[in-house]
């Protein structure tokens, strides 16, 4: 008896867990359904950065038999869990809640809507600041007699590596204010790393972007900016050392 007592609130979380991720499965699913039948305008839409330097008479092209189909379907099944990533992480602060302290919950929940908002930041910027520069740039440097005509599976995975690239990167803020939250460190001890962290925002962009020095800085440089708004809002939530000895 004592013994399913003890058992009864893992099974209960466990419950919760499947739960809270079905709800995100389903939210995900609705999503996916209203975008379908537009995946191919979706798909022209996001292709259009590198359409519009193609050369004249110059197409992209498919190179499987499925990759019309398939390659439509992946892009419209990632952007439904992208659009449905507030309520993916709704239901995992509905989860976690019940663990926290009140003020641990006035915090967490700025920070969860500024992660979500810097997400969405990241791959904005990567579709109309960064997209438009790199491919302007691998469109004019090609040889005079080699026609471009990129096949699609290949740019949208591409596209999607620089997606989650930014996309990420683009929390960093969330990642620094944590930090000195949790007082791991301290934005005094962050500053005085500030060299350091440069070059690691630009070492980020070499591994996370293709190997091109445009799209590595449009990387680095904004992480580095994102990094310093981190050390400044991180000083409001920095840990009071007690002063008594």
């Amino acid at each position: 008896m004592s013994d399913s007592d003890q058992k009864s609130p893992l099974v209960e979380h466990l419950l919760e867990l499947r739960s809270r991720i079905l709800r995100g499965l389903f939210a995900v699913l609705v999503v996916f359904i209203g975008l379908f039948n537009f995946a191919n305008d979706i798909y022209a839409y996001i292709s259009e950065p590198l359409r519009r330097f193609l050369p004249e008479g110059s197409t992209m092209i498919a190179t499987e038999v499925a990759s019309p189909f398939l390659t439509p379907f992946k892009l419209t099944l990632v952007l439904s869990i992208f659009i449905a990533v507030p309520i993916l992480l709704y239901q995992a602060w509905a989860f976690i809640a019940p663990g926290l302290y009140k003020n641990e919950k006035r915090i967490a929940i700025p920070l969860l809507l500024s992660s979500i908002l810097l997400f969405y930041a990241g791959i904005a910027f990567a579709y109309y600041i960064v997209f438009p520069l790199i491919f302007g740039f691998f469109t004019s440097v090609g040889p005079e007699n080699v026609t471009v005509m990129t096949d699609i599976n290949s740019y949208l995975d591409f596209i999607l590596k620089l997606f989650f690239a930014f996309g990420i990167a683009f929390e960093v803020p969330v990642a620094t204010v944590l930090l000195i939250m949790s007082g791991v460190t301290t934005s005094q001890s962050l500053a005085a790393k500030r060299p350091y962290i440069v070059v690691g925002c630009f070492v980020i962009g070499m591994l996370l972007t293709p190997p091109d020095v445009i799209s590595q800085s449009l990387l680095a440089v904004p992480v580095w900016m994102l990094f310093e708004v981190g050390i400044f809002f991180g000083r409001f939530v920095e840990p009071k050392e007690d002063s008594e000895e």
